[in-house]
């Protein structure tokens, strides 16, 4: 789903549109099969039978409870994390049911960092810290894909709405 295009001003226009890196839900995704094998086979060899029905219910329960957990939560906390530059501002929205977001003008960007361990590099994902001059600080892009690329996009998109200002 694209970022909705009612937030933006008139001559503002999407640069970037991402998400977190998909590394974020992979484990969450590989757990899916092994919980449900595991509960199936943990149904099959438990005894049948009236008296051992709570057996059952129990592998019922524990399965969707690790389900929604470990892969339901993750993977719905990264669908609804955007991270949005724009031609006049950095956006950040996340959040399932409360939504929370920040919105960051280009004219207030003061230092765009990046870092990434070994890992984040052999994926192509860092972390992205855009300073900024106000009362909160700095806006932090957690696995934020191609974090280089975006980093230097960024210090562009700045440099332009300076040049715009000016003019």
């Amino acid at each position: 789903m694209p970022f909705p295009d009612n937030i933006l001003d008139d001559d503002e226009e999407i640069v970037l549109d991402l998400r977190p890196h998909w590394r974020r839900v992979a484990i969450p995704v590989v757990l899916i099969p092994l919980v449900v094998g595991l509960a199936s086979y943990l149904w099959f060899i438990a005894p049948s039978g009236s008296t051992q029905r709570p057996v059952h219910i129990a592998i019922l329960v524990v399965g969707v409870a690790v389900l929604l957990w470990w892969s339901l939560r993750p993977w719905l906390r990264w669908l609804t994390t955007r991270y949005v530059l724009t031609t006049r501002r950095v956006v950040m929205r996340t959040g399932v049911v409360a939504r929370h977001g920040r919105d960051v003008p280009l004219t207030r960007v003061n230092d765009v960092s990046f870092s990434h361990t070994m890992v984040e590099r052999m994926f192509r994902s860092g972390t992205l810290v855009i300073e900024s001059a106000g009362d909160r600080g700095q806006v932090i892009l957690v696995d934020c894909p191609h974090v280089e690329s975006v980093q230097r996009e960024l210090y562009g998109l700045v440099e332009d709405e300076t040049q715009r200002l000016r003019r």
